[in-house]
């Protein structure tokens, strides 16, 4: 996402909660193309994570990282959620641009689509584009076009803001929670999914641009698949960075970072990747060899 500057008023931290049973260890690298099947039975050993001590690390490890922060991890073969502070509303940044996609493509079929609104898809995904993200913004009827969408994909707590678009002044600060950020990821991992060309936009997030592929990437073992998007907004209010990462690792996985309140953007993007190593090494162990 080209660098960007709103004012947003910070809100009170929300309280932690934490939900669930998972078991990981993750490895940061560069990341090979092409698209897994999701698993569809269970291979492997899974006991129950400690979900107190996962919520105790990450405590800790904020503690000294200040800022809001929600994340959540499905492991989409066993069943394992967990969710931290999940009740906490922070703006999208791009990885609206996923979900501006989905909107589009929940009604139109992508070869339908004309050549220039699916060229706006591929360089809004894989380069962040900003104006292209601003034409599909009008395409799919602006914020009332999203809010239809995501009753349809049942999202519970993900609030698009009115108007046309003033350097992001829109969709990027669209607010959402973790735990609806997993409920997209989910729709795209599934074969039986109601968006028919959930493929498409798995490949274009497998593609991202080098540069924009940190993040939840960082909970991959190596040589997995990641399908991601990432997000980056300043605040005029204050200097603070937005940062935020959601996607898939290996197909099974489903991961989304948020964090709000980073004094600098590499300050976020090293958070960023903390939770998700500490995360994924409650989910499982990669291989040594």
């Amino acid at each position: 996402m080209a660098a960007a500057t709103l004012a947003l008023t910070a809100c009170a931290p929300a309280s932690t909660t934490v939900i669930t049973t998972p078991a990981a260890t993750p490895q940061h690298q560069s990341l090979p193309a092409g698209l897994s099947a999701v698993p569809t039975e269970q291979t492997e050993q899974v006991p129950p994570i400690d979900q107190a001590q996962l919520t105790k690390r990450l405590r800790s490890y904020l503690a000294t990282h200040p800022g809001r922060t929600t994340a959540s991890v499905a492991d989409l073969l066993t069943g394992r959620v967990y969710h931290f502070r999940p009740e906490e509303q922070l703006p999208t940044a791009s990885t609206a641009k996923v979900n501006i996609l989905m909107a589009l493509l929940r009604t139109t079929r992508w070869k339908s689509l004309p050549a220039s609104v699916r060229k706006d898809a591929d360089i809004m995904i894989r380069l962040s584009d900003n104006k292209a993200a601003d034409r599909l913004w009008e395409r799919i009827g602006r914020e009332s076009g999203l809010t239809a969408a995501n009753k349809a994909f049942k999202l519970k707590q993900t609030t698009a803001i009115g108007g046309r678009c003033v350097d992001l002044y829109c969709w990027g600060i669209t607010k959402t929670t973790s735990p609806d950020q997993i409920r997209l990821l989910r729709l795209l991992a599934r074969k039986d999914s109601p968006l028919k060309d959930r493929s498409t936009i798995l490949k274009l997030m497998e593609q991202v641009a080098p540069e924009q592929k940190w993040g939840i990437s960082a909970g991959a073992c190596e040589g997995e698949t990641v399908a991601l998007k990432n997000g980056w907004l300043k605040h005029v209010a204050n200097d603070q960075w937005a940062i935020v990462s959601a996607g898939l690792v290996a197909n099974r996985f489903a991961l989304s970072v948020f964090t709000e309140d980073n004094p600098t953007s590499e300050s976020g993007i090293t958070k960023v990747e903390a939770i998700t190593e500490y995360l994924m090494t409650a989910f499982r162990t990669c291989p040594t060899d």
